[in-house]
């Protein structure tokens, strides 16, 4: 477990094949609920990726853990070594080879945060290779509930153009504790944006998480002058 109610869950191709995939893309897992019916549930890939995947590599994925879900139930019952049916990578989620912004805002919550730790690899040479900055808002309720949080703080601490904002609703971190830096803020991701400053000559967002953070911040990346192309969107619901 990697919070209280999320796990890291790592699988590899039975076929022995890889699965290369672009960061920020995601796989369905495909599986039948009680009465029968087929379902699928979307879940972003967590992998590093900074280079060809070769066979039997592991592919990651974070899941969240809500009683009573089909989902959860699929994967609480899976012994190690279980296997599960998939079909991907899909998605554009993904930064793109053409963009010429000077900065990225990176803004999610709970498993919503997972395409970012993807993307770390290729954030890291294009901050090398054409200076750009990045800034991470991540969202949560608790200190417990930043997922990936201390990869996410060294990253900062290696790269310094790289700013880390954790973002927590409820509580914040003790004095003293790994979490507390100046960077954490008390409340949502939506509102440390105004901090930022938005520049629609300059930056190209994207949002991942909670549906209704998701709007909030994207009405509010309108509002400081971003155009929609600028915007990227993934909206998570629930993956009970």
């Amino acid at each position: 477990m990697i919070a209280p109610t999320v796990a890291h869950l790592a699988f590899v191709r039975d076929d022995g094949q890889p699965l290369d995939y672009i960061p920020g893309q995601f796989i369905q897992v495909h599986f039948a609920l009680a009465d029968g019916a087929l379902a699928r549930r979307s879940y972003s890939l967590a992998t590093q990726h900074d280079h060809a995947r070769a066979p039997g590599e592991s592919v990651e994925i974070a899941v969240s853990y809500v009683p009573g879900g089909a989902a959860t139930a699929l994967f609480e019952g899976m012994p190690l070594g279980g296997s599960v049916d998939a079909s991907g990578p899909f998605g554009r989620f993904c930064l793109l080879p053409n963009d010429a912004n000077r900065r990225y805002l990176l803004i999610g919550t709970g498993t919503g945060i997972t395409p970012y730790r993807a993307m770390l690899p290729l954030l890291d040479q294009l901050i090398a290779a054409r200076g750009v900055e990045v800034v991470l808002l991540q969202g949560a309720r608790t200190p417990a509930e930043l997922l990936y949080g201390d990869e996410f703080r060294a990253f900062a601490n290696a790269h310094p153009g790289f700013r880390y904002l954790p973002c927590l609703s409820r509580e914040l971190p003790a004095a003293g504790s790994p979490h507390a830096h100046a960077e954490v803020r008390h409340g949502y991701v939506q509102d440390a944006l105004a901090e930022l400053a938005p520049d629609a000559e300059g930056d190209i967002a994207y949002l991942c998480g909670n549906p209704d953070m998701v709007d909030a911040c994207f009405e509010a990346l309108k509002g400081a002058g971003l155009p929609v192309p600028q915007v990227r969107r993934e909206k998570y619901v629930s993956n009970k």
